[in-house]
């Protein structure tokens, strides 16, 4: 076998009602934009932002936005759960820019957020990786006045750009380059924190599990522990806490040093509550387990008690996917249930689901014919009028990525080469000069989330994926905002039992992830395949 497969499977469960859900766009026979009585104004939008919009060529808003924008204005926790290509991190950016905008023209004060009016708001939005951080700020700076200037200023964080010297309105970092720039600095650490009013949290399903997971929680505790200090300053009328010069905070060396321990207590208790769930969940579990009492005196029950229950709200949070499975105690969207259980959903029309613009091909292919149905597929254009064709090729391992690209260029086929060894630099160039020239890029799955490269016509697996949430990612490089697209997916014989239980839930118009079973049984079924792979 030329390419190389991983031999990783994510469990990916059945969506469950999340606790709230925003009713969405209906009445429109289009599946991108929102109706035509729907506009930027008509959203609550400042004619000033709404104008931005439309100059900068945001006629009318997608479903998503429509549906988000209200609930991220009303100060309200939301979590954005809407396929790829929807405009999510417009749904987000939209709202935050409008609220920034009227807290510095002094129009916005709220009840919720008078709290803060001596300070200067400020967004931070995390996002897993360097290249979807500069992304996130390229798009925050890209709506401009009448002047030409941006609305607001964006900043990214990350690589190796160290902390602005000009304070920004928005902060885009990883949570590593955040905890990097924030801890060995106490009073920035304090002054950061308590600025912070809109917290977004970008691919919310990386960043709540696996090796994010420890980061983002630690954050969020500094975070709700600054809002309950906050809260209990604001309860008993003292002033004598913080002291505001020249709007930044002032501390004390001992109220600084107080501050910093009662955060690391709570962030001990959160350490705790951690390993405790990752000790006691086992993946199979079911939602209900999720709100059962624990024992008197239990350490995470307590924590998470005090940490919620005691404090008026001053900061929101916002968490962004386009996967966010809820069963299973250790699954993202089980974590914002439990740690978030009043926020408002927003549900894509076709999340997790097969995408009505998107037409796909299936091959079954073996050792022989497989070079020649990857070449095949690739010499194949779709014919989307656009002037330049772009086509993804996804592998699943760096050597694969490799493999792929030696053999298109064998064949006399000029092509990109996408993955971690490359450089960031490298990687930037190399996604500018795909997205302005066009041609084919062959990639592992770090080219499969949050990038958006616009106009990309077809997508190719010369590996099938490892698992229904890499599908979902790599599919949805194309047929987004509303244009149209093609898949091919190329599988064997270690890959039929996944490829048959995506295809079945297509037919059957399911959501993806209820192709995967609960049953022990499916899933020695998808080892078994693997194991012959690589026997």
């Amino acid at each position: 076998m030329i390419i190389h497969r991983s031999s990783s499977m994510l469990n990916f469960y059945r969506l469950s009602s999340p606790p709230k859900v925003l009713s969405k766009q209906k009445g429109s026979n289009d599946t991108f934009f929102s109706d035509d009585n729907v506009s930027w104004k008509s959203l609550g939008l400042s004619d000033r932002l709404a104008c931005a919009l439309e100059n900068s060529g945001f006629g009318r808003p997608s479903h998503v936005q429509a549906a988000s924008i209200g609930p991220i204005l009303s100060g309200k926790d939301v979590v954005i759960a809407a396929e790829t290509g929807s405009g999510k991190t417009h749904s987000y950016l939209i709202p935050l820019i409008d609220k920034l905008c009227g807290a510095r023209d002094g129009s916005e004060n709220t009840n919720a957020e008078r709290a803060l009016t001596t300070l200067d708001g400020l967004s931070l939005v995390l996002c897993p990786n360097v290249l979807l951080c500069e992304q996130v700020a390229r798009m925050a700076n890209g709506l401009s006045g009448d002047n030409g200037e941006p609305l607001l200023r964006a900043a990214a964080i990350c690589g190796r750009q160290g902390w602005p010297v000009d304070k920004p309105d928005i902060i885009v970092s990883t949570p590593a380059a955040l905890l990097n720039n924030i801890d060995p600095k106490k009073h920035r650490r304090l002054d950061f924190i308590r600025s912070v009013k809109y917290v977004v949290f970008d691919e919310a399903d990386m960043l709540l599990c696996g090796s994010f997971q420890n980061q983002v929680i630690r954050l969020i505790h500094m975070l709700r522990f600054d809002e309950k200090q906050l809260s209990q300053m604001n309860k008993s009328g003292s002033e004598k806490h913080v002291e505001v010069i020249d709007g930044s905070l002032s501390h004390s060396d001992m109220e600084d040093e107080e501050n910093l321990q009662d955060i690391e207590d709570e962030e001990n208790l959160q350490n705790e509550y951690i390993s405790e769930r990752e000790e006691n969940s086992e993946d199979d579990c079911d939602d209900k387990d999720l709100m059962e009492e624990t024992k008197p005196g239990s350490i995470e029950k307590k924590g998470w008690r005090r940490v919620k229950k005691t404090y008026e709200r001053s900061k929101q949070y916002i968490f962004v996917a386009a996967t966010l499975p809820l069963n299973g105690k250790k699954t993202a969207g089980a974590v914002l249930k439990h740690m978030f259980p009043d926020a408002i959903w927003v549900n894509g029309n076709f999340l997790h689901c097969h995408n009505p613009r998107l037409k796909q091909k299936w091959i079954d292919v073996t050792v022989d014919t497989q070079v020649d149905a990857l070449i095949k597929a690739v010499n194949e254009r779709l014919g989307s009028g656009a002037d330049v064709s772009r086509t993804m090729v996804f592998a699943n391992t760096v050597e694969a990525v490799e493999a792929v690209a030696k053999i298109l260029e064998t064949a006399g086929i000029e092509c990109y080469r996408y993955h971690k060894d490359l450089s960031l630099e490298e990687r930037a160039s190399t996604i500018v000069n795909f997205q302005e020239g066009g041609g084919i890029f062959v990639c592992t799955d770090a080219a499969a989330r949050g990038v958006d490269i616009p106009n990309v016509s077809h997508v190719i697996q010369a590996d099938f994926a490892t698992s229904a949430v890499d599908f979902l990612h790599r599919v949805g490089r194309t047929a987004r905002a509303g244009q149209y697209g093609l898949v091919t997916s190329l599988y064997t014989e270690s890959n039929r039992a996944l490829v048959d239980a995506i295809r079945q839930a297509g037919k059957l118009g399911q959501p993806v992830e209820t192709a995967f079973s609960r049953k022990r049984g499916f899933r020695n079924k998808l080892k078994k395949g693997k194991a012959l792979l690589f026997g």
